[in-house]
This record gives structure tokens, C-alpha cells and sequence, in this order.
């Protein structure tokens, strides 16, 4: 496999590379947090689709298709259906609004007072969604070196974060770009055509296996409403995809180039799942379904594309990890720590602030690898990640957006029933069970309705702000409005 070895340091010796490279374009907050917010239509698909699939769809995709053959896309299809409601919807009005975080956006909707409790919400969540990244390196380089797990994690967590302290948006951009070009080739050009030649092509696989595992809805019907609960809302809300959102150069970037990310998520969907499906003919009986991503390319791949496509699985993992380390670092720092210091962000582009973020990003990073290292369950940690997220947060974003009677007070009380909902019902039912996100939209959802029902509507001065923002027409801050100038990148 020393072909292979040398395929994989090669990407991982360019993707640090690619970060002090980076590190020369980051010299303001805005260039260091959102990329200067001048990425062109190409770019901005490439990183979107980057980081919306990590490794749980790719490897969590691929074993879902050896356990239930095609319905094992619908986890990748409703992320996939999550972008495209973003990037059809709203991402427009979020392009315009010119913030850096989600908590910003509840600040300037209602009025100043929802930032500091939804703020530790999304923190929590892109804490959990970087750590099941994390986690994950574990199982690539047990198949690449047969490497001890926490050295794993390690080695794996060190290259993000050294790659997204030192450059930022701007070093995650680039490296995400060649992450979505590793991934094309990889997985769909060269893995997915070789797993169904190596099975026989698709009439051999269709006299392999029970014919339920071509049923579009073999999965369960409630297995899909609980994933278009938690993915596809979450795609709608989560800061990770946002601060993607807040890069694009305009809000018909956002629009169409999302658009075109979320198109490429539903094939890759039913790519990992026509993968798993054959792997399932090729290795009938393996310990774990979990386990046929990196057995099919173990075994059936020659030489070299072996390694291009660890290559494609290390890419899937890293662009999900560094965008979930920066906006997890980003919340850390611009809606918490600020906070609580009661120190008010300036837009300015001084260096002071990427030092600072850059601070964030190293502690966020240790802090990631050294619970990644503690955890073992990656679909719990997941699970978690993403109750809070829609359990706390989907209600009160998508009112604010939608209705203009919230007030802060109901977005407040909707994040706290939500959360606490969410923690309690997977304390009593279990991490893995439904019925957390279920009842936790629920109780979010009666509590915003009724609270802001009750309380006084939203001062007419704050609506009148926020519509401004939504147009486009809202002030801009100076230095944004330079880096605007600059060419845009595609």
C-alpha cells in the first residue's frame, strides 16, 4: 500500500499548505470568519456541498445502504432536501443581512435580547457536530495505518485546526474546494462505478438480495419523517451552514449556488447508498454496516485508486470538522465571550479581532479533540447535536423570519422549553428515541406562540431595521464594504 500512503500524505501535506496560504488573505474579521463575503458561484456550491457532507454521509451513508439497500439515502437525501429549501427560501434574505453568527441574526430581529442563551444552544451543537467529525478519523486511519484511536484523533483534529487557525474562512474555503473535487472523483466517479461492476452490476444485485432492499421506502416511514425533522430543518438553521450562507458575494449566489449544492447532495445520496447495496452483495455477513465503506475499498480497489478514495472519505470528514470548528469558535468568541465580557464587537477589520478569533479557533479546536477522544458513540453524539439544534433554535430563527409578531420574549421562552424538553425526554427515552425532537418542537413552538401572544409586539423601530437589513438596504459596515470591491472569487 505504499502507493496508497503516498496519495494520502500528499493531500494531507497540501491541505496545511493551502492553510498558510490562506493565512496571508485573512486580515480582517470579515476575511477571516466569512471570506471577505465575495465568493462566486463555483466556489460557494463546492464548500457548501463540502461541508454538508461529512463523513456520516459518506461512511454513515454507504453503511446505511449495506443495511437497507436504496431507501439507505433518505439520511443524505433530506440534507439534501434542507439545502435546497435554504438556498430556495431564505438564504437570500440571510446573504443581506450582513452577520457574522445566528445569534446575531435573533439580536437584530428582536431587539437585542435573544443572543446570549441561543448563542450556548449553537454552541453546544457545532461543539458536538465537530467532535463526531472528529471521532471519525479514528476509523480512517485504522484502515490507512492501523493507527490507535486516540493517536488517530489526534493527528486527524491537528491538521483542521492548525489549517483553520491559521487562515480562517479563507484557508477552510480553499481546502473545501479540493475536498469537493477529491469527493467527486473518489466516491462518484470511481468507487460507485466500481462497487456495482465488482457486484455484478445491478441484475446481479437485484438476484443477491431481498427485493425490499430496492424499496425507495424500505427504510420506514417514520425513520424518514424523524430524519426530514432533524436534517432537513436542521440544514435550515444550523450557524455551520449560515456562516456558508454569509460568504456568498450576493444573495443570487446564494441562491442558485446552493441550489446547485443541494442537487449534488441527492445523487451523492443515492450514490452511498447503490455503494452500500453492493457491498452488501460483495460482504454478506460483516460485524457492522458501518464497516462497508472501508471493506469494499480495502478490498476491491487497485492500487492507487485505493487511495484517492481514503483520500475522498478523509475529505468528506475534514470540511464537515474545520466548518464546525470555525463556527463553533465563532459563537465561542462574538456571541458568548463578548458577551458576557460586555465587550461590543466593532465590524472593523483590525487585527486585533482575527487575533482573537484565531484564539478561539486553537482553544475550540483542543477542547473538540480532547472530548472526541472521550466519546466513542459517534450517531449518539450526532443525535444530540442536532436535537438541540432544531429542538431549541427552529422555532424561534424560522418565526423570526416568518412572522412578524415574535417577540423576544416568546423567542426566549421557545429556545428554554425547547432545550429543556429536548435534554429531559432523552434523559427519560433514551439519546437514540424520537419522541426528544418530537416534543421539543412541540413544547418550542407552544411556547413561542403563546408568550408572544402575550407579551407586547416588537418595537415598530426594531421591525423597521430588520426589514431594511432583509432588503439589502440596512448600514454596512465600512470594511465590509471595501473587501466588497475586491474581485470576486469563483
Amino acid at each position: 500500500m505504499a502507493i496508497d500512503y503516498a496519495v494520502i500524505v500528499v493531500y494531507l501535506v497540501g491541505m496545511l499548505a493551502v492553510g498558510w496560504w490562506g493565512m496571508r488573505r485573512a486580515q480582517s474579521k470579515s476575511e477571516f470568519l466569512v471570506a471577505g463575503r465575495r465568493l462566486g458561484p463555483a466556489m460557494y456550491s463546492g464548500t457548501m456541498a463540502a461541508i454538508v457532507l461529512g463523513g456520516a454521509s459518506t461512511i454513515g451513508g454507504v453503511g446505511l445502504g449495506y443495511q437497507y439497500g436504496l431507501s439507505g439515502a433518505w439520511m443524505v437525501f433530506t440534507i439534501g432536501l434542507g439545502l435546497l429549501a435554504l438556498s430556495v427560501f431564505f438564504s437570500a434574505r440571510i446573504a443581506r443581512l450582513k452577520v457574522y453568527t445566528v445569534s446575531e441574526m435573533l439580536d437584530l430581529r428582536y431587539g437585542g435580547r435573544a443572543g446570549v442563551i441561543s448563542g450556548v444552544v449553537m454552541w453546544a451543537y457545532t461543539l458536538m457536530l465537530a467532535v463526531t467529525s472528529t471521532i471519525a478519523y479514528a476509523t480512517i486511519f485504522d484502515v490507512l495505518f492501523d493507527m490507535n484511536r486516540t493517536v488517530a484523533i489526534v493527528l486527524g483534529g491537528s491538521i483542521v485546526v492548525a489549517y483553520s487557525t491559521l487562515g480562517g474562512m479563507w484557508s477552510i474555503t480553499l481546502t473545501d474546494m479540493v475536498q469537493f473535487v477529491v469527493k467527486t472523483i473518489g466516491v462518484l466517479l470511481l468507487l460507485l462505478p466500481i462497487a456495482v461492476v465488482k457486484a455484478g452490476g445491478f441484475s446481479e444485485m437485484k438476484d443477491s438480495l431481498p427485493t425490499g432492499y430496492f424499496d425507495p421506502l424500505g427504510i420506514g416511514g417514520e425513520t424518514i419523517f424523524t430524519y426530514v425533522l432533524i436534517y432537513t430543518f436542521g440544514m435550515l438553521i444550523g450557524q455551520d451552514i449560515w456562516q456558508r450562507v454569509f460568504t456568498a458575494r450576493s444573495d443570487t449566489t446564494a441562491k442558485w449556488g446552493g441550489t446547485v449544492a443541494g442537487t449534488y447532495c441527492l445523487v451523492y445520496a443515492l450514490a452511498g447508498a447503490v455503494i452500500g447495496t453492493a457491498a452488501k452483495v460483495l460482504y454478506p455477513n460483516l460485524a457492522s454496516a458501518d464497516d462497508a465503506f472501508a471493506t469494499i475499498v480495502k478490498d476491491e480497489l487497485p492500487v492507487g485508486v485505493r487511495g484517492l478514495v481514503l483520500a475522498a472519505a478523509l475529505a468528506a470528514v475534514m470540511s464537515t470538522s474545520s466548518g464546525a470548528l470555525i463556527a463553533c469558535a465563532t459563537v465561542a468568541n462574538n456571541d458568548i465571550w463578548s458577551r458576557l465580557r460586555g465587550v461590543v464587537r466593532r465590524d472593523g477589520g483590525d487585527h486585533d479581532e482575527v487575533r482573537g478569533n484565531r484564539a478561539f479557533i486553537l482553544i475550540m479546536g483542543i477542547a473538540v479533540i480532547c472530548t472526541a477522544i472521550a466519546l466513542n458513540n459517534v450517531v449518539e453524539a450526532l443525535t444530540v447535536a442536532y436535537n438541540l439544534l432544531v429542538g431549541g433554535l427552529l422555532v424561534p430563527i424560522l418565526g423570526g423570519l416568518l412572522w412578524k409578531r415574535g417577540t423576544a420574549q416568546g423567542a426566549l421562552a421557545a429556545v428554554a422549553a425547547g432545550s429543556l424538553a429536548v435534554i429531559s425526554l432523552m434523559a427519560a427515552y433514551g439519546i437514540l428515541a424520537n419522541e426528544p425532537v418530537y416534543y421539543g418542537l412541540l413544547s418550542s413552538l407552544a411556547a413561542y406562540l403563546i408568550v408572544s401572544l402575550a407579551t407586547p409586539a416588537t418595537d415598530a423601530a426594531v421591525l423597521a431595521a430588520w426589514r431594511e437589513r432583509l432588503a439589502g438596504r440596512g448600514s454596512e459596515p465600512a470594511s465590509e464594504a471595501v473587501s466588497t470591491t475586491a474581485p470576486a472569487h469563483q
